[in-house]
């Protein structure tokens, strides 16, 4: 649960020049310098040392946790690689369509009155058509994409009436929907800070991973869901 350095710039050295010591310059009569030169380890093309790194390093916090007072260059930050926050998103399959012969996706998260509401579709993306009866299978996820404590319901919600579960039979190219949402306010109880949603189209079918983004609607209590309906025709 989530709760909430470089290309060195080519250090040139550089021999001072030694005077001859009065001896030499005695015995020998000859002047003896040794010079040197100084140089850069640069890119190619480029004429001048690259910057010196930042000393501060990588550091990664929500941006509402941030550490009192900021540390500064001089602190031992967390020893974690710079990565974006949360699981990456499912890639789309090659050739755009999965074994199965169905693809889900997931829209834009809309809000209303501290109210988050997102459409799910299923999508027959083979040559053969496909049967569907009930509901999406839906989880929440952490930011290392491990399954947050979030309850996940069939029914209906503030943002969309559920019709319950119905037998349809999608041809190739047509597409079911289902709504999901939740409530994002302190006011809706015990709320969860998650990072993702997976979404399969039934439970034990290849599920997908979507990133949810922006603060506002990460916070979540139970998830509310409706069961896939096929679009007019």
């Amino acid at each position: 649960m989530s709760v909430r350095g470089a290309a060195g710039a080519g250090t040139g050295t550089r021999t001072g020049r030694r005077r001859p010591s009065a001896a030499v310059l005695l015995a020998g009569g000859l002047g003896l310098s040794l010079s040197g030169c100084a140089g850069f380890l640069v890119p190619a093309g480029e004429g001048e040392p690259v910057p010196a790194p930042t000393p501060s390093g990588s550091y990664l916090v929500h941006a509402d946790k941030l550490p009192t007072p900021f540390p500064s260059s001089s602190a031992v930050l967390p020893d974690r690689p710079p990565a974006a926050r949360g699981p990456a998103p499912t890639p789309t399959p090659r050739g755009g369509c999965p074994s199965s012969g169905v693809v889900v996706g997931m829209g834009e998260v809309e809000a209303a009155l501290g109210h988050r509401a997102v459409g799910l579709t299923l999508t027959n993306c083979g040559g053969k058509p496909y049967r569907v009866h009930g509901y999406p299978s839906v989880r929440a996820l952490d930011e290392a994409g491990d399954p947050l404590p979030v309850p996940v319901n069939p029914g209906s919600s503030y943002m969309g009436t559920d019709r319950g579960p119905q037998e349809i039979v999608l041809k190739p190219g047509r597409t079911a929907r289902s709504l999901l949402a939740w409530v994002s306010t302190p006011t809706g109880g015990d709320l969860v800070e998650g990072d993702a949603l997976e979404i399969a189209p039934a439970p034990g079918l290849e599920a997908r991973t979507f990133p949810l983004k922006g603060s506002d609607v990460r916070l979540l209590d139970e998830l509310n869901m409706t069961a896939w309906r096929a679009d007019p025709v």
